[in-house]
């Protein structure tokens, strides 16, 4: 009966070995129950029996969860991990283009010829005959002065002459007759003389109340009107030469060595934005200034539609020399460190740090003269974000504004 138990208990022990558990634990109260309801005695050899069975069956639970893990549901293997993603950069490629050095100074244009006009003569403005702002021609009459008083000095003078004439040839007549002395006639002469000045005095007098443009140019502004009292050296018009136009500016004396006569130089004015003008520098000053270190020179600058007005500031570029195939990025494209300045370029989507060597800037602009290509493509936003070898995306450019 008892053997009978055993093979029983057996059977039954291996149907519980055969049988798959719903959970990851095996419930070893109920197991026992079990065992005691069916007259089975535990002992020492039972109960390693029941351990080794607990044992293969988590062993089983652990391998099918495993199993499970690299299971997609459909029996197929999971898909290899994604490359990390590209860091997002914008990028530009570098712009090829004529390129010259230069060098910078700011100036003040004034007229290729200037002068206010003023009497030299005292009297009354008797006429105006000009448009002010107006064009003017060399010796066209401008202003009159009241000549009436002068004209009055003239016909006087001119008595006194005729006098003094018919005087000197009865003093000679009568010194080749030695009827009058050498005396007598050399003061005659004198008087001849001295009329004959004062009848040149008037005329030049009288030739001063007509006030004429001494130069083809541009009217200003008049100071006085018909009938105004004007005393010699008072203001009455200026009148401008501004074709060409001069412009005087001042250049370091570090950069007198490149500088000469018949150098090409550009210059813009802020009163009109977008423009250049091309001028040829004519005259060097001689002296340095002490205080400043600097150079003073003069430029013509080509002015036929009257554009450019004396006294507008202007901004000047001297230029030293000329490429045709210059190599040039934008300015935020450059990274400094230290004394070196880098870029990243983008190549097969990496970005690759390269030391650069840069040349003259322009706005918004700065020239490499050596470390790119014609080729390259370079990174403008987003490098602050890089490392060498990084790998990039490059995202479109905005939209400019």
């Amino acid at each position: 009966m008892i053997l009978g138990n055993i093979v029983s208990d057996e059977n039954r022990t291996t149907a519980v070995r055969a049988a798959k558990p719903d959970n990851t634990r095996l419930d070893w109260t109920v197991q026992s129950s079990y065992l005691e309801g069916v007259g089975y005695q535990q002992g020492p050899r039972r109960r390693m029996t029941l351990t080794r069975t607990a044992a293969a069956v988590a062993a089983a639970i652990v391998i099918a969860a495993l199993g499970s893990a690299f299971d997609d549901g459909d029996g197929a293997r999971a898909a290899p991990p994604q490359a990390p993603p590209g860091v997002p950069v914008e990028a530009r490629p570098v712009q090829i283009g004529p390129l010259s050095d230069v060098i910078a100074a700011v100036g003040t244009l004034i007229s290729n010829e200037s002068v206010m006009l003023r009497p030299e003569i005292s009297g009354r403005v008797e006429g105006i005959h000009f448009v002010e702002g107006a064009p003017v021609r060399q010796h066209a009459l401008l202003v009159t002065l009241d000549d009436a008083i002068v004209a009055a000095e003239l016909a006087d003078a001119r008595a006194s002459l005729e006098l003094s004439k018919r005087n000197f040839e009865r003093a000679r007549e009568l010194f080749r007759q030695r009827a009058g002395t050498e005396r007598t006639l050399d003061e005659s002469k004198s008087k001849l003389d001295s009329d004959q000045a004062k009848v040149e005095l008037a005329l030049a007098r009288q030739s001063k109340t007509r006030i004429t443009a001494p130069f083809d140019g541009i009217l200003g502004l008049r100071r006085v009107s018909v009938g105004d009292f004007v005393n010699a050296g008072d203001d009455l018009v200026n009148i401008e030469s501004i074709d060409p136009i001069k412009i005087d500016f001042r250049v370091p004396e570090r950069s007198l060595a490149l500088i000469a006569t018949g150098q090409a130089i550009d210059i813009t004015v802020d009163a009109f934005p977008g423009r250049t003008f091309r001028g040829e520098i004519y005259a060097l000053d001689p002296q340095i200034d002490p205080a400043g270190r600097s150079v003073a020179m003069r430029a013509r600058i080509t002015n036929r539609d009257g554009l450019l007005r004396p006294g507008l500031f202007a901004r000047v570029s001297v230029i030293v020399s000329n490429r045709a195939q210059a190599i040039t990025v934008p300015e935020q494209a450059i990274i400094p460190f230290g004394t070196d300045r880098y870029v990243f370029r983008v190549i097969d989507g990496v970005a690759k740090r390269t030391k650069v060597t840069l040349g003259v800037r322009r706005q918004g602009a700065v020239e490499v003269v050596d470390g790119l290509n014609a080729d390259d493509v370079v990174v403008t936003a987003g490098q602050l974000k890089l490392k060498d070898g990084a790998p990039v995306t490059v995202l479109a450019p905005p939209p400019e504004s």
